[in-house]
Order: structure tokens, then C-alpha cells, then sequence
């Protein structure tokens, strides 16, 4: 007979096994489109996530319903893992996130940001394909629609338009030029600046601070949604726990029950 943990760690084990089957096929799908440089991005990762949920789901699953006492030990070990690993991640990215950090350590051209965000976002390899991706995900059409130079959106208004203390006079929507009066100021932006709409602001500091705090901001949600997911992970760890207690405690009382009792 299966317990009530059994279950429910087998109805969890399935949704995980569903959400790990679709990861894995948008992780295909994205390799045989081979489509913008924002999706490619996703392959690796969706793939190996997948893969890894999937492993784990299996593993759940067989000792829920076999009730193998092997099986739900090493579905118990792998969450044990899985739930030292989102705790290790989550004070990373606190750390990394962090604006005390980022001031001992910042780079005074980008910010209030620590060392190892800027490395990882604003090298060669990395902010090419984060350009490659803004220019595919089409960001700087914004200011195609916006007739005044007033854009709220940071990564849009330090990416796709020159910094407004340059002294460039706007001619269309993304075409900008040397006013024949006054000057440009000398600074790198303002050196930066192409109206190519492959080139644009990309290459300038305002838009690197601009991603760099876009990205500061969503890891700090992500570090919201790990405590959340640990707690999950937790729940259901215990779950297992009592599923092994009860396939262990089931397997005694068979064989106590089924074993020849001497004769008198």
C-alpha cells in the first residue's frame, strides 16, 4: 500500500518531471532555430537545469512507488545537494549584489558595483553578446516613439541615445549629429557614440552601469525566489524523509510477517 507521503512526493516528483521535460525541449528548440543571440544564451543552461530536475525526478518517483529504501536515500541525498548548492548561490549573489561591496571594491568609471559583477557583465566575450542580444531584442526601438529626449528607461536612455551633456542635436528618431555651434564635450561616451543601430550608445559606460544595475536588481530578486525555493526544497525533504520511514517500516512488518515461525 502506498503511504500519503508517497503520494505526494509522487505527485511532486511528476510536476517536476513535466517542468524538466519542458525545459529540456525549449533548450532543443532553441539549438534547431538557432535563433537571436537572447535565446542561444538559454541553451546551455535550460538543457543542464533540465537534465539535472529530471535525474531527480526519476529518482523520486521509483522509490515512492517501488518503495526502495536505496532508491529514495539517494532522491534524498540529491535534494541535501540541491538544497546546499541554492544556499551557497543565494549568499554569492547577496555578496556580489551587495552596495557595501561595491563601494570597498568598485571601479570608479562604472560605479557603485563589486569588482566581480563588472568583470563577468563588461568584458570583451560577455558584453558582446549582451550587445548582440539588445540589438536582437530591439530595446533602442523605445526611442523610435518617443518624440522628447525625456526616456525613463535606464538601460534604453544610456544604451540608445547619446548622454545629453555631449551637445548633440537630435535630427529623426535615432540620428544624432555635431551642432554646427558649440561643442562636444570630451568625454569617452561622447567619443562612444555611433548612429549605427548596431553600435549606438553600446560601447559606453552610462549603458554598462545601466545593465549592471538591471542585473543588480533582478539577482536580488532571484535571491527571494531561492529562499523560497530552499524552504520548498526543505518541505518536500522532509516529505521523503517520512516516505523512506514508512517504505523501511512497511518492508519490516512483511518480512517479520511473512518469516516461519518455529515450531513448538
Amino acid at each position: 500500500m502506498v503511504r500519503a507521503s508517497n503520494w505526494v512526493i509522487i505527485a511532486l516528483n511528476v510536476t517536476t518531471m513535466a517542468l524538466a521535460l519542458s525545459a529540456m525541449g525549449f533548450s532543443l528548440w532553441f539549438h534547431v532555430r538557432d535563433g537571436s543571440q537572447c535565446q542561444r544564451i538559454l541553451k546551455t543552461p535550460l538543457l543542464v537545469v533540465g537534465a539535472a530536475l529530471l535525474v531527480v525526478a526519476v529518482a523520486g518517483l521509483v522509490g515512492a512507488l517501488t518503495g526502495a529504501s536505496v532508491v529514495m536515500w539517494v532522491y534524498l541525498l540529491m535534494l541535501l545537494a540541491l538544497t546546499m548548492g541554492l544556499v551557497v548561490f543565494t549568499i554569492f549573489t547577496v555578496m556580489v549584489t551587495n552596495r557595501g561591496v561595491g563601494r570597498a571594491v568598485s571601479d570608479s568609471r562604472l560605479g557603485n558595483y563589486s569588482k566581480w559583477l563588472q568583470r563577468y557583465v563588461v568584458n570583451a566575450r560577455n558584453w558582446d553578446k549582451i550587445k548582440s542580444c539588445m540589438t536582437d531584442a530591439g530595446i533602442c526601438k523605445l526611442v523610435a516613439n518617443v518624440k522628447t529626449d525625456d526616456i525613463y528607461n535606464p538601460i534604453v536612455s544610456g544604451c540608445c541615445k547619446p548622454p545629453g551633456y555631449c551637445g548633440l542635436e537630435r535630427r529623426n528618431a535615432s540620428y544624432w549629429v555635431v551642432p554646427k555651434k558649440g561643442r562636444v564635450v570630451g568625454d569617452p561616451d561622447c567619443k562612444a557614440w555611433s548612429n549605427a543601430a548596431e553600435e549606438m550608445c553600446f560601447d559606453c559606460d552610462a549603458c554598462k552601469k545601466a545593465v549592471l544595475s538591471n542585473i543588480r536588481r533582478e539577482w536580488k530578486m532571484l535571491v527571494l525566489i531561492n529562499i523560497c525555493i530552499i524552504m520548498l526544497v526543505i518541505v518536500v525533504y522532509s516529505i521523503g524523509c517520512c516516505a523512506l520511514r514508512n517504505n523501511r517500516f512497511h518492508y519490516h512488518n512483511n518480512f517479520n510477517f511473512n518469516k516461519p515461525q518455529p515450531h513448538v
